[in-house]
């Protein structure tokens, strides 16, 4: 059985609770897009962990986890983040792989990144976390990328780095931007190819043998539906295809070989970055940070937030094949007295129930809403469906029929125990 996990919102949906969940029923998970500017927060047993790159399916002892041909892996961050594993007593050795195609994101990626988005007008800004990761993806398509195994080629590592230091500079100059020193990005990338060069391996033949030997795998997806390059709210988008068909082309595995499909979702609706949000709703945004909740694992910043929509939850299913739908954050409902649902938009008069492509038109649609009677009690206690009050059941069934996916798993608070499968 091999599943992709995707969120069919705007990121930020509880996908490395799930993952961990289902990670359970697996035996390898794979990333396949995306890069350290994603975030994934899972709490076990009263433990925090905090993850970018590296899959929270490493959380679950004796599992193993791959970082695939499509991603972009900061080789200096990555060994932070498995050193402070190591420090919350978590080990990766022997069950971590990183594809030796994926590209590597330098310290130049994550300046030229900072200094476009503070340059960039405010109409223009994406809210970018700043990681670096759309240049290096740019650099991937110009074919002038750095891959893993070059990394642990010295000379080759040094001479593509000074080459693109040169190039980045010529073009900072012209901007009026700082430049950056190739010196110090060659001896740090040095230092961390030589913690790292133990992981690097052809993980495309991996994932096959795995296959071959009828191993169950595990696909996590960073972002969401609507951040993906091609179907999201272009331009504010990330720089990869968050949606089904990157975990094939960012891994190696053909779609034939794909079982299901989870879609995970908020009960709610938030967005981090700049960008057309139609059910955006301030006295959500109050609520919820005021309660502590939606800042960004990655970059501490408060998410924007808003009422469910079914309209773009509904396309989302319907593009990425979405056979299950994986459900978090219903708890963060629990005091609202009535609870609002988009079913479709109006705009110049006209009827939508799918989304525009054009950014500036969704900008300017008009939600049509449900109103549903909220529960208005605790349910962070819910360890079963027939637990759930009965507006909570509610309002979850037309969820489900909204946007046409069988609702399979419920969470109702951040640690492990707290999420549940609809028919248990």
């Amino acid at each position: 059985m091999n599943t992709v996990l995707v969120g069919i919102q705007w990121g930020d949906e509880g996908k490395g609770k799930i993952v961990d969940v289902l990670t359970e029923s697996h035996d390898v998970v794979i990333r396949s897009q995306g890069g350290s500017n994603a975030g994934h927060t899972i709490i076990i047993g009263g433990e925090k962990y905090v993850l970018h790159l590296l899959p929270s399916g490493l959380l679950r002892r004796g599992k193993k986890a791959i970082i695939g041909n499509g991603c972009v892996v900061d080789p200096i961050s990555l060994v932070g983040e498995i050193k402070q594993l190591k420090r919350q007593k978590i080990s990766v050795e022997g069950r971590l792989y990183l594809s030796d195609r994926a590209h590597v994101v330098l310290p130049l990626h994550r300046h030229m990144d900072a200094a476009r988005e503070a340059a960039a007008s405010k109409s223009k800004k994406i809210g970018t976390t700043g990681r670096g990761i759309g240049p290096t993806y740019q650099d991937k398509i110009n074919r002038l990328g750095l891959r893993l195994h070059e990394l642990l080629d010295e000379k080759t590592l040094a001479k593509k780095i000074r080459l693109r230091v040169k190039e980045a500079n010529q073009i900072c100059r012209a901007l009026g931007w700082k430049t950056t020193s190739a010196p110090q990005m060659i001896r740090d990338c040095s230092r961390a190819a030589k913690y790292l060069k133990p992981y690097i391996c052809d993980t495309v033949h991996m994932i096959h043998e795995l296959d071959r030997k009828g191993r169950n795998l595990m696909f996590e997806g960073a972002q969401g539906t609507y951040l993906d390059v091609d179907f999201g709210t272009y331009p504010f988008v990330t720089s990869s295809n968050t949606t089904t068909g990157g975990a094939c082309t960012g891994s190696g595995l053909p779609p034939t070989r794909i079982s299901s499909v989870v879609g995970t979702l908020k009960a709610y609706t938030t967005r981090v970055g700049a960008g057309p949000f139609p059910t955006e709703s301030q006295v959500m945004g109050d609520l919820l940070h005021g309660l502590g909740r939606e800042f960004g694992a990655t970059t501490g910043r408060a998410r924007r937030c808003g009422w469910f929509d079914a309209v773009m939850t509904r396309y989302a299913c319907r593009l990425n094949g979405v056979t299950e739908l994986a459900l978090t954050n219903l708890d963060g409902l629990d005091s609202v007295g009535k609870i609002k649902v988009c079913t479709a938009y109006r705009i110049d008069g006209k009827k939508l129930t799918v989304p525009p492509a054009s950014a500036e038109v969704l900008k300017r649609v008009e939600p049509v809403y449900r109103t549903f009677r909220g529960w208005q009690q605790d349910t962070s206690g819910c360890r079963c469906w027939k637990d759930l009050p009965a507006e909570a059941k509610t309002y979850l069934k037309v969820i489900s029929e909204l946007i046409e996916a069988p609702l399979g798993i419920i969470s109702v608070g951040p640690d492990r125990d707290q999420t549940f499968k609809k028919n248990r």
